[in-house]
């Protein structure tokens, strides 16, 4: 993924991957399912509960091919599931199409923040927009 302009940041194992995530709010996570400690649908559905972490696109990567498997991965909140193996074109391009879905969908206010554009003011929580004054 790094020779393809991607930075890369891994986790060996579910805690720690959820850790990271967490802490980083990275733009795409692939997550395989097969982990030691907590395995990929319980990092998956943790994250999909957390305020902040929902909107993050997350592609499953495993061997696991199973209808019910996929299944699962996917209402537990996957964005995506690729079964092993795979050409690394692929997942590129699952990859891709992911980030241009993050990137269409809208960006969620704060509604308590007050935001400064210009010289206009915005106070969602108020349902207010003025102009700056200096």
């Amino acid at each position: 993924m790094e020779k393809h302009g991607y930075k890369v940041i891994t986790a060996e194992e579910g805690h720690k991957g959820l850790e990271l995530a967490k802490r980083l709010k990275p733009d795409l996570i692939l997550l395989d399912i097969m982990l030691p400690g907590i395995d990929g649908y319980e990092v998956c559905r943790t994250l999909r509960a957390l305020e902040g972490m929902k909107n993050i696109p997350i592609i499953m990567i495993t061997a696991r091919s199973e209808e019910l498997d996929i299944v699962l991965g996917l209402e537990l909140g996957a964005d995506d599931y690729v079964t092993k193996p795979f050409s690394v074109r692929e997942l590129l391009s699952r990859i891709k199409v992911q980030l241009r879905s993050k990137d269409n969908k809208e960006p969620k206010i704060d509604e308590t923040e007050t935001i400064n554009v210009g010289e206009i003011t915005l106070k969602p929580e108020e349902y207010k927009v003025s102009e700056t004054s200096f």
